[in-house]
């Protein structure tokens, strides 16, 4: 689709908005962005880092998501009207809403919850019944076993179970590989659709003990792509699981597999499937990363279209990369189930000719509740139930995780483990999934959980000294901001809580954190100690409890979520970046 196209089309559908948010806008805007004529022979449908969110919830979209050098101005680096301008996106309507963080909390309570995959189905089958049979396929991105408290407890079952209702046909994964190997493999057993990953390969010595895999001469630790014929046409999805997840994550769930980009391996890959396949059409699943997948784009030819992940981005028009041999369109599909893709080709005699792409926000309201998944969800939350809506507090404020450097909820993650702890300074890793509270909602055990659940959750308080904490800022920073995208990870940056700092995301690594002091302003000393509580260890098991009863002892001894001061950096060398908005600190 032309980018006049697209505009037109997301200014018919928001005009339908107007801001008085009366029943007949509501209906207007529900035939409007929902009905949807098929195009082309073939319908793909993508979700992706749903992390669990069964039920319908709310979702905040970053103010703050940086990008320089050549990603500068440049989606998904692009937040609040930098974003909707671009995008063509009237302010102050729905479409408004589902992809800015502005006036978040008024818009919430008009438009009300997203998500939930009773109305996920419900939107699902809609679109595959009006693709026709055989003429579409549901593709999951992966992080979709973790991420609330049910997904722990049955260990990711829920949610294999939640997706075979669904009807998902292939996946990849990232969060999927932090339950333990053997959990893994038998939730891929229950899973009814496909799992692929062509850049997890066996490692020497496993194969050599005769640990399972997919393919012992290749390596390959799982089905690395899945031929389908969708629409009378020939479709490979090939897999690509988050690269670096023996890093992001505890090594020791994954002992005998290794990971990486592997676009080498990858190019190979693709051009063995079109010559032995004659394929029609290569869709890479992916779970690197927006920009990890830009770049990929561009040094790997053959593949028509990227459907991406693990960064969270809710990006309203594909990013059209050129290569050596013609154009890959490259998607991220947002998160905690908020969105479904619908991306519609049409395919002449040389491949893929022409498309359609929309990235439909999946609101409740607007929506009827599929009534089997909602039996089925029911059921799973059942025993539990008490236990989840549990009261802990109320909200103050909005309560909110997304964005590069702090969120309110994190900074309660934060002032609750120094406060439990008895600590100096707090640490919490910068995970992209949580929910969203409204102030004056009450904070249940549920939306605790929803920040904190995952499987290695013990909390610690050790002596750390100056030194130390500015390598750990230090290293999450060049993650976040390495200029070159293939060195990112895709988390934001470490949360922290008791202390304060000034950043330079564009200086050399090594050179971005400075001007470390306390909260009461004393400068902090290289070679002294600091008492620092956090969790979340990835190289070792941590002695303390699990962060969610840290949190929960914290907000109920309290009954609110008072945030007194929010620790987020002054930003230095960022002038007018349009992925910045509503910041105040800066130098």
């Amino acid at each position: 689709m032309e980018r006049r196209e697209f505009l037109h089309m997301l200014a018919m559908a928001s005009a339908a908005f107007g801001v008085s948010g009366c029943a007949t806008d509501r209906r207007a805007a529900k035939q409007d962005i929902y009905d949807i004529k098929p195009f082309g022979q073939a319908r793909l449908l993508h979700f992706t880092d749903c992390h669990a969110q069964l039920m319908p919830i709310y979702y905040r979209e970053p103010n703050v998501n940086l990008g320089f050098g050549e990603v500068y101005g440049k989606p998904p680096h692009l937040v609040g009207d930098a974003l909707l301008q671009f995008a063509g996106i009237p302010a102050g309507g729905l479409y408004a809403h589902a992809f800015s963080h502005l006036d978040f909390v008024e818009a919430a309570r008009r438009y009300g919850k997203v998500g939930g995959f009773s109305y996920l189905r419900t939107l699902v089958n809609r679109l595959r019944l009006e693709a026709g049979p055989g003429n579409s396929l549901l593709l999951d991105g992966g992080d979709t076993w973790q991420g609330s408290g049910t997904a722990n407890w049955t260990q990711g079952r829920d949610m294999v179970g939640a997706c075979n209702l669904l009807g998902v046909d292939v996946m990849t994964g990232h969060w999927e590989f932090t339950y333990q190997d053997s959990i893994l493999a038998a939730n891929l057993e229950a899973f009814q659709g496909n799992f692929v990953a062509q850049n997890i390969l066996l490692k020497e010595e496993a194969l050599f003990e005769g640990v399972p895999a997919f393919d012992e001469d290749s390596g390959h630790a799982f089905q690395p792509y899945e031929l389908r014929e969708v629409g009378g046409r020939v479709i490979a999805i090939i897999g690509q699981a988050f690269p670096y997840t023996p890093i992001a994550n505890p090594a020791r769930f994954v002992p005998d597999w290794t990971f990486g980009i592997r676009s080498s391996e990858l190019q190979e890959l693709t051009q063995q499937i079109r010559e032995k396949h004659a394929v029609d059409g290569v869709v890479l699943l992916s779970h690197n990363g927006l920009d990890v997948d830009i770049k990929l784009a561009g040094v790997v030819s053959g593949l028509d279209v990227i459907l991406g992940g693990h960064t969270h981005d809710g990006v309203p028009q594909p990013v059209v990369v050129n290569n050596r041999s013609g154009k890959t369109l490259v998607t991220n599909a947002g998160s905690n189930g908020k969105f479904l893709a619908v991306l519609d080709l049409d395919f002449g005699d040389s491949g893929l000719r022409d498309y359609r792409y929309r990235l439909l926000p999946v609101f409740s309201n607007l929506l009827t509740a599929d009534p089997e998944m909602e039996t089925y969800i029911n059921k799973v939350r059942q025993p539990w139930i008490e236990r989840l809506e549990e009261p802990l507090a109320v909200a103050d404020d909005l309560l909110y995780r997304r964005g590069n450097f702090n969120g309110t909820f994190d900074q309660v993650i934060c002032d609750a483990q120094r406060a439990v702890g008895d600590a100096q300074i707090a640490l919490s890793p910068g995970f992209r999934w949580g929910t969203t509270v409204l102030p004056g909602d009450t904070v249940t055990m549920e939306r605790v959980l929803d920040q904190t659940c995952i499987t290695y959750p013990e909390t610690y308080v050790r002596e750390m000294t100056g030194e130390q904490i500015k390598l750990i800022l230090e290293d999450v920073c060049d993650n976040l901001f390495n200029p070159d995208p293939f060195y990112q990870q895709g988390g934001d940056m470490v949360r922290v809580g008791g202390m304060n700092y000034t950043c330079e995301p564009q200086a050399s690594a090594g050179q971005r954190i400075s001007n470390m002091t306390l909260d009461d302003g004393t400068l902090i000393d290289a070679g002294k100690k600091y008492k620092v509580a956090g969790w979340a260890t990835v190289a070792s098991i941590a002695p303390g409890p699990p962060i969610w009863e840290v949190v929960a002892d914290y907000l109920k001894d309290r009954k609110t979520t008072r945030i007194d001061r929010l620790n987020t950096p002054v930003l230095k060398g960022v002038g007018t970046n349009p992925g910045l908005a509503d910041y105040k600190a800066l130098s």
